[in-house]
């Protein structure tokens, strides 16, 4: 059997935890995906994957062979490209990561043109409030918001975000509108974790940093609750600029302590270097890139 064929099948066993799912993935018949991976354990005399009825595991030895595995088909990839040109035709499946509510608003349109463009690209996509590591969790491409750390990853600039103090009108015409962040003490505050993990919201007064102590009567765990929370008068509360946009044009919400607002935090597309970045990857960061940079919410 092709040893090559052997390690594109293991590569979709293990990634997807499954050997019927790795099936579906590849398009072959459970038995025929069983017997693959069999075979490449008797030709490498150790054992890959752990298997119960629940669920399959890589072992130690196995999570090793993943991860070369995994460069070894990504080059035999790069490789093709390569020789088809920068004309290639995008094809197969693209990781892509965002935070949620980011990727609701600016990246899903994204996703959904780049798929009708791209017939046979399929992608999914994990929106979630946290970092993700591209590498150990399998991603093709990110979006980070905020300063990043020195990484191997090419980091594309497409623009960035503020943190900003905002309350309804009706709110802030019954508790008055904050003019210092001192003031914040006698408002209802809203905390929204993702944004604010501790309750020191920090200020600045010219280059010097202060942090003010808030006691929150609202905490949750996502920004969306905050917003519908806020909307409805019921307090103050701090977000991210492109999550309050519209609520701002619309007149909804009205941001408060513009002059004491923090440095703003960029916003970078990231994938991982190399000598020759896949169409896939290629195409989808291109549009990204494009449409992320015009976006009036993000400057």
């Amino acid at each position: 059997m092709d040893r090559f064929h052997q390690m594109d099948v293991y590569l979709a066993v293990a990634e997807e935890e499954s050997f019927a799912g790795g099936a579906r993935r590849l398009g072959m018949s459970p038995p025929a995906v069983t017997r693959a991976i069999s075979s490449l354990e008797h030709r490498l005399g150790i054992k890959l994957l752990t298997r119960t009825t629940r669920f399959v595991r890589a072992t130690d030895a196995g999570l090793r062979y993943l991860e070369h595995t995994r460069r070894i088909i990504a080059e035999a990839d790069e490789a093709d490209e390569a020789a088809a040109g920068v004309n290639a035709v995008p094809q197969g499946l693209l990781a892509v990561t965002a935070p949620v509510l980011f990727g609701r608003m600016f990246v899903m349109p994204s996703i959904v043109e780049y798929l009708r463009r791209f017939p046979d690209m399929n992608i999914s996509a994990l929106l979630l409030d946290r970092v993700v590591n591209l590498i150990e969790e399998g991603m093709d491409v990110g979006i980070r918001i905020g300063e990043l750390p020195d990484s191997t990853m090419r980091a594309i600039s497409v623009g960035y975000v503020r943190r900003v103090v905002c309350a309804s009108p009706a709110y802030l015409k019954t508790n008055g509108t904050p003019q210092v962040p001192a003031d914040l003490a006698d408002n209802t505050i809203i905390a929204a974790s993702p944004v604010t993990a501790s309750v020191d919201w920090r200020f600045y007064v010219g280059k010097k940093a202060m942090g003010i102590k808030v006691k929150p009567r609202l905490t949750v765990t996502n920004n969306e609750s905050a917003i519908v929370a806020a909307v409805a008068g019921f307090g103050i509360t701090r977000l991210l600029s492109y999550q309050i946009a519209p609520y701002l044009a619309l007149g909804q919400l009205k941001a408060v302590l513009h002059e004491f607002e923090p440095p703003p935090l960029p916003i970078h597309v990231l994938h991982l270097e190399g000598r020759h970045v896949s169409a896939k990857v290629r195409t989808f960061v291109d549009l990204l890139v494009e449409k992320l940079r015009v976006d009036k919410a993000l400057r």
